[in-house]
């Protein structure tokens, strides 16, 4: 039987391609690879003769670069997909998948957002970015800002959605005892149409439904990769004694937020704006949930849009 969700991504590579992107593998070091998509004027297709050789990414981006970073439910595009197109106009669009999402793997045991940052870095470095806007969903937000924070001069600005700086126990508690889950893994890495209906009620703001044969289609393929993926959850979390201080972020983040998220309430993002100070601002987005980039991407993409000019006034 046809995996609906499966053959939908030849479509979805179709349409981002029209967009302006294309897939190419990067080895960040042996036994280390992820999968981005880049600029296509980014890349120079084989001379003639050389038909056999895959295209290279040999170009620098030419217009200012945008990084989406995707968070734990599906890799870039399929997260990004409303997003990508809406900016390549104006600017140079990267959607990595970050480590076992997509097409990224390691036999390096790394687990951590940090981990994922200096390969996320890396991976840039050899595309040859030199400066981004990185935007981050989720656990893509919180590897932003571990790479904002580590690698300030690549990062030029933040925006960061439906995230936080750091997974501490006591949040992961708070936040599982009160949506009635024992664990993030039990939340985040579903293995049931059951489990992924109710992953997917706390993260939209309007319930949609679709029949129980795409739920499990879609577990199927965009839920690979679980042994490492628990790993991933558990390297989130770090212990509330050795939660280390707020950093002194030099860049410009914006807060981007749906103002029904569920999973990370807007207060938090409130909380978060006061602690890393005049930099930071906030923007919420009403009847939009956590997925508020899929939720409502025309106000999202005006958003992002509206904060990527006010960069170039700085």
């Amino acid at each position: 039987m046809v995996n609906l969700v499966a053959a939908q991504r030849p479509l979805l590579h179709g349409l981002m391609k029209m967009a302006g992107v294309s897939p190419h593998t990067v080895e960040i070091e042996p036994g280390t690879v992820m999968n981005f998509w880049v600029p296509n004027e980014t890349i120079t297709k084989p001379k003639k003769g050389e038909e056999k050789q895959k295209p290279k990414p040999t170009k620098k981006p030419a217009k200012p670069v945008v990084v989406l970073v995707h968070g734990f439910a599906a890799e870039g595009i399929v997260t990004w997909q409303f997003q990508v197109g809406a900016l390549t106009k104006k600017y140079s669009v990267y959607v990595p998948d970050l480590l076992f999402f997509g097409g990224s793997t390691t036999d390096k045991p790394g687990r951590s957002p940090e981990f994922q940052a200096e390969c996320l870095a890396a991976g840039l470095r050899k595309l040859g970015v030199e400066k981004c806007i990185l935007v981050g969903f989720s656990y893509g937000g919180m590897v932003g800002f571990k790479m904002a924070q580590l690698y300030p001069e690549l990062v030029r600005a933040l925006v960061v959605s439906g995230s936080i700086l750091a997974m501490t126990c006591s949040v992961s508690e708070t936040t599982m005892e009160r949506l009635g889950f024992a664990s993030s893994s039990e939340l985040l890495l579903p293995n049931s149409v059951k489990g992924l209906k109710a992953l997917l009620s706390v993260a939209v703001y309007k319930k949609l439904w679709f029949p129980d044969r795409l739920h499990k289609d879609y577990l199927e393929v965009m839920f690979t990769n679980r042994k490492e993926r628990s790993e991933l959850l558990e390297a989130l979390v770090v212990d509330n004694e050795k939660d280390p201080t707020i950093p002194n972020f030099p860049q410009r983040i914006h807060l981007l937020w749906g103002e029904n998220d569920e999973l990370f309430k807007q207060e938090l993002a409130q909380n978060m704006k006061e602690q890393l100070g005049d930099n930071t601002t906030f923007q919420g987005i009403k009847k939009a949930g956590h997925l508020v980039h899929l939720e409502r991407p025309c106000v999202y993409n005006r958003c992002l849009k509206q904060f990527f000019a006010s960069l170039h006034e700085d």
